[in-house]
């Protein structure tokens, strides 16, 4: 056998063009066969076959310069392969984060030119998403800054990780690179030799066995010189075929021998034809292609040429096939390209949406926050989107970019109208801080206690103030009502000794009236609950968890109100009376003040009431039945003198109430 077989079909690639640079030599070679048409007798079976070829492969060009030019490149360096491996990802929808986390992950690999593209996607994306947010920050940053000599300045920590971590790349991409430059000239002129050493070996005058030795030597040594440049490839590999042809063609070989090498050359590639064919019913189609540029590469490469015969029809079924496989990828192109323009829809809505959202004018704090939300949700769908067609990527995120600043330049507008009423918030502010603190000191703690409540409800009704001042006042003014509260707190647990002790007191006097027991004499026992109720008091106030208390003593009163013969009027004032008093010693302005509101609201139904009972009266006084009242008259009369007698009572309670805050 004139060459080591190859059953394995894993690797393949495409035919060579025939690359004839030398016609002489050719003619030489050619007169050399002793099966070779004369030399001036040309068939015309032979013209059409070539005229059909010709047409065939001219068809068929555009599938088979696909597959040449992919393993070109890949043939220069091998890692390349390694690429089709890693998928390649929608980067444009990865987060800043999720960027840097995915370049990290991929530096790590041996063959740095396997995920060069996908560092490359990678580093631009991030780029693109990192340049608008910093143009967003310095935004932010003009519109806010107070000194205009002020310069923007921002660190970001994520940025500094994607630089380290591209900067290894670009590490082992250079050193990579210089690796393969060293070797690449060294390799094509090691070819080339092996070229010129084939077109030596066709010599009639040599021995055979000689002759096919070192032809088998030179397809070894072929075999193992390593990658060349791509610029190179096709030239040197066509001429090395050319030659390997001829070599079958017209040396003298021993013809047995030279006819079984044909037909093992054959089955190899028609097994390679059978894969193909399967192939072309592939669903993944990309993993369809790959294994075409294997099945090329071996075609090309490892197995050697067939008969004459049988040469240009299994390579037109060969190319055929390919073809095939071709036109589906351009297929699933086209639908990617029709996915890139679907995103490209999408996006210019979202710009329009933004654009929209640049030009609606909000008045308030919270509503610009609700606006700035939404141009932030879009944002992150633009990015989400997907990939765009690479001719119009530069001009949508143009277009992206000038809307989001228009609207970043409208809210800025806004805040910088608004500027003045925070730097009039920050007086206000001041202000308080600065009263806050003059009271923090105030041992006066019921006359102090309301004014620094009513400080803090102040502070909470003024609006924002500049950012650069607001922890600053805020932290000041904190300070200085907790150093306040923090001496009221301090106060009242002295008072609570007190308070227990007046606890324990009155606990015990609630078992002395519980035995108390009415004389009978109005006179007498009415002085003698008032002296009550006046000891009760003298106890002064309790801890404010057993306020209970107050609770029990009232029901007991109750009860002893009852058993005198009190109109009622007195007895509903006497109560009133009791839990007054025990609020103002409480010292509870907020009760006293809703006790105020609730006696004039119910002073206003009452009054409402009798109203509307009046009129009810004057109703039936116009009627014909008039002088004689009859049940529901004299009934709608008693409810209105029930009711004067309950106003009455109403604002009896009220006037003893302001009576009580005047003193």
């Amino acid at each position: 056998m004139l060459e080591e077989k190859n059953d394995n079909l894993q690797e393949a690639d495409g035919k060579l063009e025939i690359d004839i640079n030398d016609s002489t030599e050719n003619n030489a070679i050619e007169t050399a066969d002793t099966d070779a048409v004369p030399e001036n007798t040309i068939s015309n079976d032979e013209i059409e076959s070539e005229s059909t070829v010709e047409a065939t492969e001219a068809n068929h060009q555009t599938a088979l310069d696909a597959i040449t030019n992919s393993n070109a490149e890949e043939s220069e360096d091998e890692t390349l392969k390694e690429r089709h491996e890693i998928p390649m990802q929608d980067y444009d929808t990865f987060s800043l984060d999720a960027l840097v986390d995915e370049l990290k992950k991929l530096i790590n690999t041996d063959k740095v030119m396997s995920v060069k593209d996908h560092i490359e996607e990678i580093k631009k994306s991030f780029l693109l998403q990192y340049n608008h947010f910093i143009e967003e920050k310095k935004e932010e940053f003009n519109a806010s800054k107070q000194d205009p000599n002020e310069e923007f300045e921002y660190h970001s920590p994520l940025k500094s990780k994607f630089d380290e971590y591209y900067n290894v790349f670009r590490e082992k991409r250079n050193a990579h690179f210089k690796h393969l430059q060293t070797n690449l000239k060294s390799n094509l002129d090691n070819r080339l030799a092996i070229v010129e050493e084939l077109k030596e070996l066709i010599n009639p005058q040599e021995n055979i066995k000689d002759t096919l030795k070192h032809f088998n030597d030179l397809r070894e040594r072929w075999k193992n010189a390593g990658a060349i440049p791509k610029d190179k490839y096709n030239h040197v590999w066509n001429n090395y075929h050319f030659h390997v042809e001829n070599f079958y063609d017209y040396l003298h070989l021993d013809r047995e021998a030279r006819d079984l090498d044909f037909k093992h050359n054959l089955e190899q590639k028609q097994k390679i034809v059978a894969r193909v064919e399967e192939l072309v019913d592939e669903t993944d189609i990309s993993k369809a292609f790959r294994e075409l540029q294997d099945l090329h590469r071996i075609w090309k490469e490892d197995i050697g040429p067939v008969s004459k015969e049988h040469r240009d029809t299994i390579w037109n079924r060969f190319s055929e096939l390919t073809k095939k496989i071709h036109d589906k990828r351009e297929v699933l192109f086209e639908n990617q390209r029709a996915n890139e323009q679907n995103n490209l829809e999408i996006k210019k809505e979202i710009i329009a949406k933004i654009e929209v959202l640049g030009t609606e004018k909000v008045n308030s704090h919270s509503q610009w926050l609700v606006q700035i939300q939404k141009v932030e949700a879009l944002r992150n769908e633009f990015f989400a989107a997907g990939k765009v067609p690479s001719e119009v990527n530069e001009e949508t995120w143009a277009a992206f970019k000038t809307a989001v600043r228009n609207f970043n330049a409208f809210k800025n507008s806004f805040y910088k109208d608004i500027k003045k009423d925070q730097n009039d918030n920050l007086n206000k502010k001041m202000a308080l801080v600065a009263k806050a603190k003059e009271l923090q000191e105030s041992t006066d703690f019921t006359a102090t206690t309301p004014i620094m409540k009513q400080i803090q409800e102040e502070w909470k009704q003024i609006g924002h103030v500049p950012k650069k001042y607001s922890d600053k006042i805020w932290k000041e003014f904190k300070d200085a009502c907790n150093h306040y509260f923090d001496k009221l707190k301090e106060h009242k647990s002295e008072e609570n000794v007190d308070e227990v002790a007046a606890f324990d007191n009155k606990k015990a006097y609630l078992d002395i009236l519980r035995a108390y027991q009415l004389t009978g004499d109005h006179k007498t026992d009415l002085d003698a609950i008032k002296a009550h109720i006046e000891i009760w008091k003298g106890y002064g106030k309790v801890p404010f968890a057993r306020r209970h208390i107050e609770g029990k003593f009232n029901k007991i009163l109750d009860a002893l109100f009852e058993k005198l013969s009190l109109s009622k009027k007195e007895t509903e004032m006497m109560r009133f009376s009791n839990r007054i008093d025990s609020l103002s010693d409480s010292n509870d302005t907020r009760k006293l003040d809703n006790e105020k509101i609730f006696l004039m609201r119910k002073i206003e139904e009452v009054q409402n009431e009798i109203f509307q009972l009046e009129n009810n009266i004057q109703f039936f006084a116009n009627t014909k039945n008039a002088k004689k009242e009859n049940s529901i008259v004299l009934e709608v009369r008693k409810n209105i003198a029930i009711h004067k007698e309950s106003l009455e009572v109403w604002k009896e309670k009220l006037k003893q109430l302001r009576n009580l805050n005047q003193e």
